[in-house]
């Protein structure tokens, strides 16, 4: 039973069962040499209830599991993962920072937060110098705070890659990113293709991929990925060798593309809020190919649009789109890979 809270007992009033149970047993710091030991004394314990032990410290059961009772976080390493002491608005936390695929060790259950970044999808290609590629989209950043008791695999989503032809298509939208099951993140959308034997729009995806330059009014939008906080691609120029438009950014949409000027991609998150500075990266879109002036990259680690050029490749581990090419048979820029951040108070 759940604890009744304090009591003034009187001279002769009577102490019976429960209120041992409730007043007492159920509000006392119980003491176990472990975890296993805690079980079997408890099997089903009450919100509210507190224990120790060597392996765990001070915890207190939160009605669902056994939390810290200082601060409610737990502790953990990463494999392959850079381990960083950072302050965020003066309290102290460990970073971990995941830049490939890997193994989140949980050595004490609790909470953590977390900055969960997809991939970011790639620029679109080009057959022919009439039609330049739409700009890819950022990857999704999804920031929330999980609770984990258990090992979790870390997987770091590949960014979108864009190289000519229908089998292609697929790759171009970046893979998503996550931490088990507790937390998944989108990768962005791939910018439009050249050839009218393709899909000239931008492709759907935590945001959207930007239009091409050629024939295409509307712009991409973004598909239904739940908690992503979208944004769609520019607009392609309804006439051929024109601007293509941007991909969608994590925190704006793409510009559309003007004349034979690119679209600029949409701008990004930067991370150095949850990183305490120590992170400056940006979650940008890649910029649309264009006819005479490529559209410049949402943000610092996006690529640029190309003109008579491939598109620029995003810099891995930021999430950002690739820029879209301009010329012939050239392909769009990479995007580029996603990251996940994990911190937990010390």
């Amino acid at each position: 039973m759940a604890g009744l809270g304090r009591k003034t007992f009187s001279p002769g009033d009577v102490l019976t069962s429960s209120d041992v149970q409730g007043y007492l047993m159920d509000q006392a710091v119980m003491v176990f040499a472990g975890t296993a030991a805690r079980t079997s004394a408890i099997p089903s314990p009450s919100a509210g209830m507190v224990a120790y032990s060597t392996a765990t410290q001070l915890q207190v059961y939160n009605g669902t599991a056994w939390v810290d009772a200082s601060n409610g976080y737990g502790v953990a390493s990463g494999t392959a993962a850079a381990s960083t002491a950072i302050t965020v608005a003066g309290t102290a936390y460990t970073l971990l920072t995941f830049t490939s695929t890997s193994t989140l060790s949980i050595t004490r259950s609790g909470l953590f937060d977390v900055l969960v970044v997809g991939a970011g999808g790639a620029g679109g290609q080009v057959v022919s110098s009439l039609y330049p590629g739409g700009g890819g989209g950022g990857g999704q950043a999804l920031q929330t705070t999980i609770y984990a008791s258990a090992d979790q695999t870390v997987t770091i989503g590949a960014g979108g890659v864009a190289t000519y032809g229908a089998a292609n298509q697929v790759a171009m939208t970046g893979a998503g990113s996550s931490i088990g099951t507790l937390a998944i993140a989108a990768g962005g959308g791939g910018g439009g293709n050249s050839d009218g034997g393709f899909a000239l729009s931008g492709k759907a995806g935590a945001n959207g991929g930007g239009g091409n330059g050629s024939n295409v009014s509307t712009s991409s939008s973004l598909a239904g990925v739940s908690n992503a906080r979208g944004f769609a691609g520019g607009a392609g120029v309804g006439s051929n060798s024109q601007g293509a438009g941007g991909g969608g950014g994590t925190t704006a949409v793409g510009a559309n593309g003007v004349g034979t000027t690119g679209g600029a991609g949409g701008a990004g998150l930067q991370l150095s809020t949850f990183t305490g500075g120590t992170i400056t990266t940006f979650v940008g879109a890649g910029g649309g190919g264009a006819g005479t002036v490529g559209g410049a990259a949402g943000s610092t680690g996006a690529g640029a649009g190309g003109s008579a050029t491939t598109g620029g490749n995003a810099t891995a581990n930021t999430g950002s789109g690739g820029g879209g090419s301009a010329g012939t048979t050239l392909n769009g820029g990479t995007g580029g890979s996603g990251v996940v951040y994990v911190r937990f108070k010390t």
